[in-house]
């Protein structure tokens, strides 16, 4: 949407004509889509769209997750005028055709039944043809996610930024929780363990599996460049999918989410962390754990909505020019 029509429309969620630039309504009025995309269930020429699972019933701590994807469509609106920093220019909104898919229907009364129905979901967009990037949620929707990227794309490199593996045992395929998700993805052979890595980790894991942790120490010790060139050489051309669980933040960072824990990243660090990152073969991703009745000033939406941008950025960085 161009300043010009801006002055005379809003809700471009609803009436913007193109899939691609940037848009310019104010940030305080008008619907919320994500980045104020246009929202549709036509993926015809759509490259990502972005999808928001509002599901928060298998959590072991603070619920709230459910509200995270209207949070942070709300906040991702502060990002709409210009470019993301950090990127050379580089521009998702006017480079790549995104749409806001909206969010999954499903019967909060039978959260057994809701892996599949997110799968299901998630195929859907996938067999339109258009990338997925998915607003949480907990941290259990990554499991459906991951299966219906499989499909696609074969095991992946599973990239988790997080404050914990979420690698407990869980052998019990009718439960849905999101400290298991990992290590469901690793028995079902969802994840080249080999090409795998945790990133942010700070609570104890007596077998993570084989995939290889750089925890939060470690970012605080070598540096945030270090830990990019490090994953960058463990995931080396493997198809990535990036799990962002909003905890691996400090508190101080993200506040509003379901189990914090102290010491972890900066909003900096993830920061260079991703932008580090740019070449690797992203296929898909995530944010998730983002609990906005916990959350202080939308500290944490904002983050948020700010790793979902940059989602969007490692995902149209690999594929510049060939559109």
């Amino acid at each position: 949407m161009a300043l010009e029509d801006a002055k005379k429309d809003i809700d471009g969620a609803f009436t913007r004509a193109e899939l691609k630039g940037r848009a310019f309504e104010n940030t305080f009025g008008g619907a919320v889509s994500f980045l104020r995309r246009r929202y549709t269930k036509d993926l015809t020429g759509v490259d990502v769209a972005v999808t928001g699972v509002p599901f928060d019933q298998a959590v072991t701590n603070r619920p709230g997750t459910r509200l995270g994807p209207r949070a942070i469509r709300e906040a991702s609106a502060l990002q709409v005028y210009d470019p993301p920093y950090g990127w050379g220019g580089y521009d998702p909104m006017s480079d790549l055709a995104i749409a806001d898919y909206g969010d999954l229907a499903f019967d909060y009364a039978n959260p057994g039944a809701f892996p599949g129905v997110l799968e299901a979901h998630a195929d859907d967009i996938l067999n339109q043809g258009a990338a997925m990037v998915t607003l949480g949620g907990d941290h259990s929707i990554t499991l459906p996610l991951l299966r219906a990227h499989v499909k696609k794309h074969g095991a992946v490199a599973l990239l988790q930024f997080d404050a914990h593996t979420d690698t407990w045992p869980d052998d019990d395929p009718a439960r849905v929780d999101h400290g298991t998700f990992a290590y469901k993805a690793v028995k079902e052979g969802l994840v080249d363990v080999s090409r795998s890595v945790h990133v942010g980790i700070r609570t104890v894991v007596e077998d993570n599996l084989g995939i290889e942790i750089l925890d939060a120490r470690a970012v605080h010790e070598q540096g945030p460049q270090a830990i990019a060139a490090r994953i960058k050489e463990i995931v080396g051309d493997a198809p990535v999918y990036l799990s962002f669980d909003i905890d691996c933040l400090d508190p101080a960072y993200a506040p509003g989410t379901g189990t914090p824990v102290w010491g972890g990243l900066t909003s900096a660090q993830a920061a260079i962390i991703l932008r580090d990152i740019a070449g690797i073969n992203l296929v898909g991703g995530d944010v998730v754990e983002v609990s906005p009745p916990f959350d202080t000033a939308q500290i944490t939406a904002v983050a948020g909505a700010h790793v979902a941008m940059e989602l969007l950025c490692l995902w149209g960085w690999a594929r510049r020019g060939m559109s």
